[in-house]
């Protein structure tokens, strides 16, 4: 009999394990068939991804954004993107972590090889603006890979901001669920194995280790995190929030206590978290983000 507590038998948390454990096999199981290929930002999106545009000197600096764990570039953005472009910035997004016979969900991969191809992206989109800095924009793992970019790939000198929505700076827990791994053999070296994306997320692992060795800064950089208390992913919540200077780490229950956005949430569809965004990519015209930001 397996050492259960109590908060481990309730509904939440098996529905938390039995996704993550379907995701493991969905992604180990063999395709039959190719699926159609994830859609391509420059078709589908709404406005960004547009190569032509050029930032202007209200908003000199092109956005990254960089998608979450089985994400892609279009559907984690279908509505900050918009929302950004909307306020006059040039806005990119990339797909990475591709796993080899699985479509669509992203962020699969070795993490390490992830922030290489968010270095070749971050390069592009520098060439076709003509600018020399971009600010980044994540969710989830997508707030957290950019890290490695910055410290090991010479992102620092490319980067002026980076904005975390839920990011897992320091791993998750899952909830404590991690913990439970050794219990069922085999699933931890499959996580290693087939979705080497996940397993790098998980608190401890040498990845996160390396990661946060030496500090979670480096100098140079504007950090902004943006969490949730209802976070059902990256637990504990603080976990997310970064030591060092130049760091603001922001709960959105302090700035609206009626805002229940858990982890998909908070980087899909709320709106006092894009306020906040907001102000994070421009801090010289930021105004209070509060319950009523919703509707601005």
């Amino acid at each position: 009999m397996l050492p259960w507590n109590r908060a481990s038998r309730t509904p939440r948390t098996q529905r938390t394990l039995a996704a993550l454990l379907l995701a493991v096999a969905a992604v180990a199981a063999p395709t039959a068939t190719a699926a159609a290929a994830a859609p391509t930002a420059a078709t589908t999106s709404r406005g960004w991804n547009d190569y032509s545009c050029k930032p202007s000197a209200a908003h000199p600096r092109p956005v990254v954004l960089v998608h979450g764990t089985f994400g892609n570039s279009i559907d984690n953005w279908l509505l900050l993107a918009p929302y950004l472009v909307g306020r006059g910035y040039c806005v990119y997004s990339l797909d990475y972590g591709q796993l080899p016979g699985v479509p669509v969900f992203n962020g699969l991969g070795p993490i390490d090889r992830s922030a290489g191809q968010l270095a070749a992206f971050v390069d592009e989109v520098l060439a076709s603006t003509g600018t020399s800095e971009v600010d980044i924009v994540g969710h989830s793992q997508g707030g957290m890979m950019p890290n490695y970019y910055l410290k090991f790939l010479g992102g620092a000198a490319k980067v002026n901001a980076m904005i975390g929505l839920a990011p897992d700076n320091h791993g998750t827990t899952l909830l404590g669920l991690t913990k439970l791994l050794p219990y069922f053999p085999g699933v931890e070296d499959l996580l290693n194995a087939s979705t080497p994306g996940l397993a790098d997320q998980v608190a401890g692992s040498p990845f996160i280790t390396k990661l946060n060795a030496g500090g979670d800064t480096v100098p140079g950089v504007r950090y902004t995190v943006i969490a949730t208390r209802y976070d059902e992913v990256v637990t504990p919540y603080r976990t997310q929030f970064l030591n060092g200077p130049n760091v603001r780490n922001v709960l959105l229950q302090d700035l609206c206590p009626v805002d229940l956005s858990e982890h998909v949430a908070i980087g899909t569809v709320d709106r006092i978290a894009y306020h906040e965004v907001a102000n994070a990519l421009d801090p010289a015209h930021a105004t209070p983000t509060t319950c009523a930001s919703v509707v601005n």
